[in-house]
């Protein structure tokens, strides 16, 4: 199974992912820069992507802790924490950018 990733040029990134894994660790781990500051525990908000809006009503509906994060960071209509969205075979295929907040600057 796989997430398409959407870079800050536009550029689609094809990434395997294994079911299961949060979306934010699948791009973690192929080397993205996302900074998902609090590693997961929905705590940061600096893990946000935007979902493409034909795979938003495929995800489950966000808990109240991730709608509170995604207000204090400016998450827009189809914005989600990437740290909340758990790998499953109906997500194959997931198509995510990466929103200005979730991009590590470069040192």
């Amino acid at each position: 199974m796989h997430i398409v990733l959407v870079d800050g040029h536009g550029a689609e990134h094809k990434l395997e992912a294994l079911e299961g894994w949060r979306v934010m660790e699948v791009i973690r781990d192929h080397g993205y820069p996302i900074v998902a500051e609090c590693g997961g525990a929905c705590a940061c908000g600096t893990c946000q992507v935007e979902v493409d809006p034909n795979w938003a009503a495929k995800l489950h509906e966000p808990r109240e802790d991730e709608l509170d994060m995604l207000d204090e960071n400016y998450g827009g209509e189809w914005s989600r924490l990437s740290c909340q969205i758990l790998m499953s075979e109906e997500l194959d295929g997931l198509r995510v950018r990466l929103a200005p907040i979730s991009v590590k600057e470069a040192a």
